[in-house]
């Protein structure tokens, strides 16, 4: 299965924390994980790997932001990220961000369920 392509499938770990660096120091040394670092145009993201395999993120939470503490999100993989917001909205939820777009990745949103629980969702158009 490739988590990437498959509908329902998590595919992508996310951590947003103040002090990404230190984060993925800790990480890296903690899981073995090796850490490739990019430029997003708003700070480094840091690509966990396990071997040559991307399993997740790290970036630096936004200045300002909502007072949220550093915590690990969960993505996953959807076939029509527009669909999956409509369908949220019916079932109850609430769509708290809508989708975006972010570069050379794919489409993005963030869900709530009933209950209050956030979860991204995201549609990929990696080649």
């Amino acid at each position: 299965m490739d988590a990437f392509k498959t509908h329902g499938a998590f595919s992508w770990s996310e951590l947003m924390t103040h002090d990404p660096k230190a984060a993925a120091d800790f990480y890296g040394a903690l899981f073995g994980w090796t850490v490739d670092t990019m430029d997003m145009g708003q700070g480094p993201y840091h690509v966990l790997k396990v071997g040559d395999s991307a399993v997740g993120g790290i970036m630096g939470m936004q200045p300002g932001g909502t007072g949220q503490p550093p915590a690990w999100g969960c993505y996953v993989t959807v076939d029509d990220i527009d669909k999956i917001c409509e369908t949220c909205k019916s079932l109850g939820g609430t769509v708290c961000m809508p989708p975006t777009a972010v570069q050379g990745v794919g489409r993005m949103a963030l869900l709530k369920d009933p209950q209050g629980a956030v979860i991204h969702a995201i549609t990929y158009s990696m080649g």
